[in-house]
C-alpha cells in the first residue's frame, strides 16, 4: 500500500515556473486542477499496476478512493484507509486491527489520496507529449520531470482527457526502471455522501474484536 500511496500524492498549490514549462502544458494542467478543486467530492475506482522487466515482476490490482476536501476513504489489497482531517485510521480485516496515526506522521515524500489530482502542481517541470486515442477518447499526456535530481522517479506521464480534463491515468517511471501505472475505470463528483463515512467508529470495531493501535 506505502507505494501506491507514495504515487497518489502526487496530485495541490501553485505551479512553479520557469523556462522549462511548456505553457501549453501549463494551461492545460491549471484547467485539470481547477476542474477537480471545483467538486465538493470525488469517487475513483482506479486499476494499479506494477512492471519491472529486468526483475520480471508484473502486479496487477484494484483499489478506489473516495474523495472530500483532505478527507478520504481509501479501499486497497484488503484494507480501509480513513482520514477523518487530522487523523489516518488504517483497517486490516485480515489481522482484525486498526491502526491509527496522527497526520504528523505521513512520511515527506508520501503521496496521499487526498492529493492525487492535484500533485503535479509543484516540483517538477512539464512539457506537452503525445495526444492519444484511447478507446475513442483523446488522451493528451504531460510529461513530468522532478525538479530533484535525486528523485527516485525519474518521469511521470500524466495522460488528461482533452474533453472532460480529468485525469485518465498516471505513469511513473522509476530511476530503477520500475513503471507504475494507475488508471481511473471510473469517476463519479458531487455524489451525495453521509458525514459518517469519514468518520471512524472506534466502538464498531472494539465489538468485533478487533486490536486498536495508537501510534
Amino acid at each position: 500500500m506505502k507505494k501506491l500511496v507514495f504515487v497518489f500524492t502526487l496530485i495541490c498549490m501553485s505551479f512553479n515556473i520557469n523556462a522549462q514549462n511548456d505553457p501549453k502544458a501549463k494551461a492545460l494542467l491549471d484547467q485539470v486542477y481547477n476542474k477537480v478543486k471545483s467538486y465538493d467530492n470525488i469517487y475513483i475506482a482506479f486499476k494499479y499496476a506494477l512492471d519491472n522487466s529486468k526483475e520480471n515482476i508484473h502486479q496487477e490490482t484494484k483499489g478506489d478512493v473516495t474523495l472530500k476536501g483532505e478527507k478520504y476513504v481509501f479501499n486497497y489489497l484488503g484494507a480501509t484507509k480513513i482520514f477523518d482531517g487530522s487523523k489516518t485510521y488504517t483497517i486490516i480485516p485480515e489481522n482484525e486491527e486498526v491502526v491509527i496515526e496522527s497526520n504528523q506522521d505521513n512520511e515527506e515524500d508520501a503521496i496521499t489520496p487526498s492529493a492525487m489530482l492535484t500533485f503535479y502542481t509543484n516540483g517538477y517541470n512539464y512539457q506537452m507529449d503525445i495526444l492519444q486515442n484511447v478507446n475513442g477518447r483523446q488522451i493528451q499526456y504531460v510529461k513530468l520531470s522532478p525538479i530533484d535530481s535525486n528523485s527516485q522517479t525519474k518521469e511521470i506521464l500524466l495522460g488528461i482527457d482533452a474533453n472532460t480534463k480529468h485525469i485518465y491515468n498516471l505513469i511513473e517511471v522509476g530511476a530503477n526502471g520500475t513503471k507504475t501505472t494507475i488508471t481511473v475505470s471510473n469517476l463519479k463528483t458531487n455524489e451525495p455522501l453521509p458525514d459518517s463515512m469519514f468518520i471512524f467508529d472506534k466502538d464498531k470495531y472494539e465489538a468485533l474484536g478487533y486490536y486498536i493501535i495508537s501510534n
